[in-house]
């Protein structure tokens, strides 16, 4: 009897384990200390919103989300390290935003991670890297993108400003010579003919080494454009704003970050006109004030640049667990990744799904001008950004590229 009891005891404990799932570790790989940290620290504030939101709404399969943070200090070399660090800690899932340099290493690294580890795969949610190889040549079946790409961004940019009257007839371009950058140029020039402008001079630069803009600045006054169009992002945008305002450049910007935090108060007067093409308005409808607000209490801050949508795919991916929360035991990152694929949320700003064909996000498009009309400010200035036109997830959307040649498991 007693060693039945015992047995029964036993199995009863054993039971229990076994009910319980191991926690599901989420790995954020992001640049949190150097140069270009001001935009990391940024992914890891949304990241940690997402993920506090999973876990008080009871965590997936009754366990808390257990999330650790990797400092990849800016460099693809870096994010490598701490890639392969996180998976030996047993994350399943990577996270990671800024620099698509830094993604497209990430992305080859779980790729090849992967092939060598059948039935233990590991997931990369991309929440930021933008160039477009990411969902082309370089796009599989184990990356996500959850942002929007550089034609997505430029194209509703040009559009939007020729049919709004804000487009001049000469164009600069000044991008950061890498993937993202390189990609800018190429849509800024494909875009002249049929948006209706001239690109008057380029420039490609090095990628957060320049520390005076100022003969770049020179170089746009020189060649008469009325608009500058650039894809610049973090120190790059801001000291090039700075620059701008030093030299008193009048132009029209027209960019996909400028409503990165230090911009408009670097820019000051001279960046009332200026135009971006971004996911997020905070005064666009009800819904955006009430996250805004949300945002702000929980983080001292109201979400800006790259936060809301990295947030609002870090809400993807919540709905996504959630859908497959009914069973127990561990999850596989291919049972994820079919999940984001038949999830579609709406958001504060509109609808929000993922491209199976290349795991590309569709999402509204914001055309905003700099503005002292505009409820929200920034920077401490009297301005803000106003919502001009929004472009549905179905308009916003640039064709799956040729290249990619995603191979899906079985």
């Amino acid at each position: 009897m007693l060693k039945t009891a015992m047995c029964c005891s036993a199995l009863a404990i054993m039971c229990a384990g076994a009910a319980q799932a191991e926690p599901l570790q989420v790995a954020l790989v992001e640049t949190l200390s150097g140069s270009q940290a001001s935009t990391g620290l940024l992914y890891r504030t949304a990241a940690q919103y997402g993920i506090a939101k999973i876990n008080a709404a009871g965590g997936f399969r009754g366990e808390p989300i257990k999330f650790v943070e990797y400092d990849s200090q800016g460099g693809p070399v870096g994010a490598a390290d701490r890639v392969k660090a996180a998976i030996a800690d047993g994350a399943r899932v990577i996270l990671q935003g800024s620099s698509s340099s830094v993604a497209g290493q990430i992305s080859e690294d779980v790729r090849k991670y992967n092939l060598r580890n059948k039935g233990k795969e590991v997931l990369y949610l991309n929440l930021g890297g933008e160039a477009l190889e990411l969902t082309g040549e370089k796009c599989h079946f184990h990356v996500i993108r959850t942002s929007p790409n550089a034609a997505i961004r430029f194209q509703t940019l040009t559009k939007g400003m020729k049919e709004l009257g804000l487009m001049g007839d000469k164009v600069y371009s000044i991008n950061q010579n890498y993937s993202w950058g390189v990609d800018v140029q190429s849509i800024i020039k494909a875009n002249a003919e049929t948006v209706g402008y001239t690109v008057v001079g380029e420039t490609l630069h090095e990628v957060n080494k320049i520390q005076d803009f100022s003969p770049y600045v020179a170089q746009i006054q020189q060649s008469g454009a009325d608009t500058v169009l650039t894809g610049n992002w973090s120190n790059d945008l801001l000291l090039l704003m700075k620059a701008a305002a030093d030299a008193k450049l009048k132009v029209r910007f027209g960019t996909s970050f400028l409503d990165q935090p230090g911009n408009i108060g670097n820019a000051g007067s001279v960046a009332e006109g200026n135009v971006m093409s971004a996911p997020f308005n905070p005064e666009l409808n009800d819904a955006t004030k009430a996250f805004a607000e949300d945002y702000k209490a929980k983080t001292g801050h109201y979400p800006a640049y790259v936060e809301p949508y990295a947030v609002f795919g870090m809400d993807m991916f919540a709905a996504a667990l959630k859908s497959l929360d009914d069973a127990t035991g561990p999850v596989s990152a291919n049972e994820i990744v079919l999940a984001l694929e038949n999830t579609k949320i709406e958001t504060p700003v509109g609808s929000l799904s993922i491209r199976a064909e290349d795991h590309q996000a569709e999402m509204p498009m914001i055309i905003q001008e700099v503005s002292k009309e505009a409820a929200f400010k920034v920077d401490g200035t009297e301005y803000g950004f106003k919502p001009l036109k929004v472009y549905t997830g179905a308009d916003s959307a640039d064709p799956v590229q040729a290249t990619c040649k995603m191979k899906r498991p079985g």
